[in-house]
């Protein structure tokens, strides 16, 4: 599905936001660096994903009202066996309970402890703006990021990385590779010309982006939402 047809098909629906699945999909055709999803009905299908991607694995349920995935153990992290993997497929589905669901998530683990945030809001005065900052839990108690109006340049995204407090954590460290900055400036960059070309997306939060030890960054989760009527 083509990257206006996802959003389309959305607001056909009368989507606030686009699911997991449908967020990254737009996000990779801006160049933001994303996990190779899989999405499936049944536990077979899971099981058959993971034997493709190799364990371990990830699974998450899936849709575009279903939020607060962790908080309601829709989510199993690091799955090392198809015994396992059913278990966990039947302990989300049981979980969700009468709730709508497009299907389940199937990824392969994400290795690697240094996390970001990247995402665009819309200001009222200045229009599209693209975020870079500390990720994970420490996106709301540090609040370390870093803001630019769009469109933005390479170089633009180079300083934003440079402007948080936690900089460091982009270098070598503890004898991990440093941050593929390259990646991760198209992605900002890639943000940007999507809060100019995708006028129906209102917002974008991607967090955590890993960073992985051999230094490439990958968004583990991601959220688009969508303009209302109005705004």
């Amino acid at each position: 599905m083509s990257t206006n047809s996802i959003i389309a098909h959305a607001l056909d629906n009368s989507q606030t936001a686009l699911s997991e699945y449908d967020s990254k999909a737009l996000l990779e055709e801006y160049d933001v660096p994303v996990t190779r999803d899989t999405l499936v009905k049944t536990a077979e299908d899971a099981a058959r994903a993971a034997g493709e991607l190799g364990f371990p694995v990830v699974l998450k349920a899936c849709g575009p009202d279903i939020s607060h995935k962790t908080e309601r153990e829709l989510v199993a992290v690091g799955i090392r066996d198809e015994e396992e993997l059913r278990e966990e497929f039947d302990r989300i589905i049981v979980n969700l309970g009468d709730d709508p669901y497009e299907g389940i998530i199937v990824y392969s683990l994400v290795a690697g402890e240094r996390e970001l945030v990247i995402g665009l809001i819309r200001d009222p005065q200045f229009g599209p703006c693209v975020m870079f900052g500390l990720g994970g839990i420490f996106t709301e108690i540090l609040k370390d990021t870093s803001f630019r109006v769009a469109p933005i340049t390479e170089a633009d995204a180079l300083q934003m990385m440079d402007d948080i407090r936690a900089r460091d954590i982009l270098g070598p460290v503890r004898g991990k590779a440093p941050a593929d900055k390259e990646k991760l400036a198209r992605a900002l960059v890639g943000l940007g010309r999507l809060g100019l070309e995708q006028e129906d997306v209102a917002e974008v939060d991607v967090n955590p982006l890993i960073i992985e030890p051999d230094g490439t960054p990958v968004a583990v989760d991601a959220l688009v939402v969508l303009a209302r009527p109005g705004d």
